[in-house]
Parts: C-alpha cells; structure tokens; sequence
C-alpha cells in the first residue's frame, strides 16, 4: 500500500469488513433480479407515464450506488486488531471533556462509520478535525484543535478503551 493508499484506507474489524463483504455479494447477486424487473416493468408501456419503470430504475441506480461504494471502501480497507495501547488510535473509544466544562462529555469511536453500524455508538473519522488531533495522545492530555467553524476547542482526553463491536 503506497503512502497515498494508506492515507485513504478505511479501518475495519474483520467482523465488519466481513458484513459490508457479504452486503456487497448480495447486491452484486441481485442484479440480475433487477434486471428483470426493469424488462418487465418496461413492457407494460409508455415508459414517460410507467411509475414502476422509473421507481425500478431510481432503485437499480441506489444499488448501483452502493456497489461501487462498498467495492471502493473495501479495496481501501486496512482489516485490522482493535487497538489495544494507552494512545488514541483508530480503532479506540474514547471519551473527552470539553475545556471548561468537564460535565461536557463526549464518547466516541475513531474510526469508520462502517463499523459503527453494527453498535449506537457515535463514530468520528480519524480524518476529522478532531479525530487527527487526537490520534497519538493518551489519557489526561489536553488536545486543541480547529473546528469546522474556525473556532479552536480544547478538550481533555479521559478515556480511552478498545473497541469491543
């Protein structure tokens, strides 16, 4: 994987590279359903007029969609270990406080959406304001970063535990 690549990939558990790998067959095998939908939807006339046509086509192009989404997430995936040291990693749950106000708590996985799919908790991307900056620090480090608005946050890292989705 070149540096580029490595700055694409998207972290995964096996067990989630395995469900969006399994989603992807599936939607690759329904094609062929699809298509057959379509033709049939098309022979029953005037297709400026055929809601069926055009509802089978909108939900033909979703799949198509989602096909090459997944085929791109797991060309990029790196499949890895949960993230077990002391440091924020990807991988890592983490919880914060914001600066002045340590009630303000946050807990977060870093990682990919994907993953997060299979479990309620919230997902930031290591790519993410907040993410990057976090990623190498350890429990009681204060982190400043940029947000999105312009405005610097600090937070204080008080937790960080392995993933266990």
């Amino acid at each position: 994987m070149t540096t580029t690549d490595a700055n694409k990939a998207t972290w995964l558990t096996q067990d989630a590279y395995d469900r969006l790998k399994n989603e992807l067959d599936e939607l690759i095998a329904n094609r062929p359903v699809m298509a057959a939908e379509i033709n049939e939807r098309r022979e029953e006339g005037d297709l400026r007029e055929n809601g069926g046509y055009h509802a089978a086509k909108e939900e033909q192009g979703k799949q198509e969609g989602r096909i090459r989404q997944l085929e791109d997430l797991l060309r990029n995936a790196k499949v890895g270990e949960i993230s077990t040291t002391d440091e924020v990693a990807i991988g890592s749950v983490i919880t914060i406080a914001f600066d002045g106000d340590p009630d303000d708590t946050e807990r977060f996985l870093l990682g990919s959406r994907e993953i997060g799919a299979t479990t309620d908790i919230d997902v930031y991307s290591a790519e993410s304001d907040l993410g990057s900056a976090l990623v190498g620090h350890k429990v009681n480090d204060t982190v400043t970063y940029q947000a999105p608005n312009g405005a610097e946050l600090s937070v204080k890292i008080l937790n960080i535990e392995p993933f266990e989705g």
